[in-house]
């Protein structure tokens, strides 16, 4: 499981790319982050198309409690989802 990397009071702040494969392309897989567990999303970046060989890339910057990102993270887990932690999440790019 992946770290979050910033907490303030009880919301915390975490910085992930999540892959998601064509099979997935019609799932609201996002909006669920949103809708079910309660999320704050924030995409600051996203690969879609011929370029990613139609798999969908995507930056996020969640914010939430540390359970509900949990129960979050697990849900993409759940689908065999590729998720990348990213250790800081403030002042740098997802080049590595």
């Amino acid at each position: 499981m992946v770290a979050p990397a910033f907490k303030s009071s009880n919301t915390t702040k975490m910085r992930l790319r999540l892959h998601i494969p064509p099979r997935y392309q019609q799932e609201p897989v996002i909006s669920r982050l949103i809708a079910i567990h309660g999320l704050v999303v924030n995409i600051t970046g996203a690969m879609l198309g011929k370029h990613t060989n139609g798999e969908g890339r995507f930056d996020l910057e969640i914010r939430g409690t540390v359970p509900q990102i949990r129960h979050a993270l697990a849900y993409l887990e759940s689908l065999n989802l590729k998720i990348v932690g990213k250790p800081n999440a403030d002042g740098d790019s997802w080049y590595c």
